[in-house]
């Protein structure tokens, strides 16, 4: 086993047994949009800011937070799944149906964003550590 697979597996290790922190902040979303919408939560209410502190290290997006907060207050005060008030009820079902798809939909690419993520630093690393092994045995071959 070569140093740098050592020192891999150590690190694997040691990152399983953490439980420090359950992951906070493993896939958070800093984008420009998040922090600036951050730091005012922060200047107008600092509650505000808390609440879109944890939206962030949720990995979610700040747009999405309007719709969330409506969905969780909908379900909160009684109104159910009925997002429009068509009257209808095989609409309403066919509409939260479509909604529930688009919703995996989202859930699907995030999820293949964050494995492609994975694969582009797990290939970043399997580059570089091939260029020091080349190096290396450059090296041991001068001397």
């Amino acid at each position: 086993m070569t140093a740098s697979s050592a020192s891999t597996v150590e690190e694997t290790n040691y990152q399983s047994r953490s439980k420090c922190g359950r992951g906070w902040g493993k896939h958070a979303n800093w984008t420009g949009i998040n922090i600036a919408a951050m730091v005012v939560g922060f200047v107008l209410f600092w509650p505000f800011g808390l609440v879109v502190l944890y939206w962030i290290l949720k990995g979610r997006d700040v747009r999405d937070l309007p719709y969330a907060i409506r969905e969780q207050w909908s379900r909160m005060s009684g109104c159910g799944s009925r997002r429009s008030g068509s009257g209808n009820v095989v609409f309403n079902d066919f509409q939260q149906t479509q909604y529930d798809r688009i919703s995996e939909i989202k859930a699907e690419i995030k999820d293949r964003s964050r494995r492609f993520a994975e694969f582009q630093s797990d290939a970043k690393r399997r580059a570089d550590e091939d260029e020091f092994d080349r190096f290396m045995a450059d090296t041991s071959a001068r001397q």
